[in-house]
């Protein structure tokens, strides 16, 4: 009797682990490089692109949808690569990078804009540099996403990923000129606020288009539609 319910235990173990390890296997395998800046943001400093990959991963992860490689083991594979400097998968290294990090899928993100806005709505009281009421802040960050195969070395997704947050009652002087490549200083700030809303974001287009495929990428088809049309309102075209 002993012997038959060890070798049913045994029997469950290995079932429970065969089950996990298929789950596992389902799940995409996704690195993500070192975010690049075009945006001329005054807040962008050293260390600052590793920084946004470190918070873009944890959200992944974070989802559960995804296998994410460890930044230490897809750091160095990258540098050695050169992409970082620029910003692009050259052909014949994607599946080397595939090959050495395990990353099915490489998430590579460039900042194309950002804008603060402060605005004076009256009223607050200024003391010694610091401001208390009296003013509206508000934050926008625009960040290009393009997910490469590592298998095949071609881009699999791409989408311009828009953050907006808005703030006020408070404003401190000294966080003029922007993050000082410390964003976690920056959490509450508007700033801070639309790149994370724009990542959190980032993460839902990922999942929706990578894992989900039910239909969601509709919800942002559509958002990508707006950003265009009002692009195309603000130019001047003769």
């Amino acid at each position: 009797m002993k012997q038959r319910f060890w070798v049913g235990v045994a029997i469950v173990v290995v079932t429970a682990l065969g089950a996990q390890a298929a789950v596992a296997r389902d799940k995409p395998s996704i690195g993500v490089a070192e975010f690049r800046n075009e945006s001329g943001a005054g807040w962008w400093g050293g260390g600052v692109g590793w920084e946004l990959s470190g918070m873009l991963a944890n959200e992944l992860a974070a989802t559960r949808s995804f296998s994410v490689v460890e930044r230490s083991k897809l750091e160095a594979v990258l540098n050695e690569q050169d992409l970082g400097a620029s910003g692009r998968v050259r052909a014949g290294t994607s599946a080397k990078i595939g090959q050495l990090t395990g990353a099915q899928y490489l998430v590579m993100g460039t900042v194309t804009s950002y804008e603060e806005n402060v605005k004076d709505t009256g009223g607050g009281i200024s003391y010694r540099g610091i401001s208390l009421g009296g003013k509206s802040e508000n934050a926008y960050v625009a960040v290009d996403i393009r997910v490469v195969d590592t298998t095949t070395g071609e881009i699999a997704y791409t989408r311009t990923i828009e953050g907006n947050a808005k703030g006020g009652g408070m404003r401190v002087g000294l966080f003029r000129g922007g993050f000082g490549g410390n964003l976690a200083s920056q959490n509450k700030t508007p700033a801070g606020k639309a790149i994370r809303a724009a990542l959190v974001l980032t993460t839902d287009y990922l999942e929706c288009v990578m894992v989900k495929q039910d239909g969601c990428e509709r919800d942002f088809d559509a958002a990508d539609d707006r950003r265009r049309a009002k692009t195309r309102s603000a130019l001047s075209i003769d």
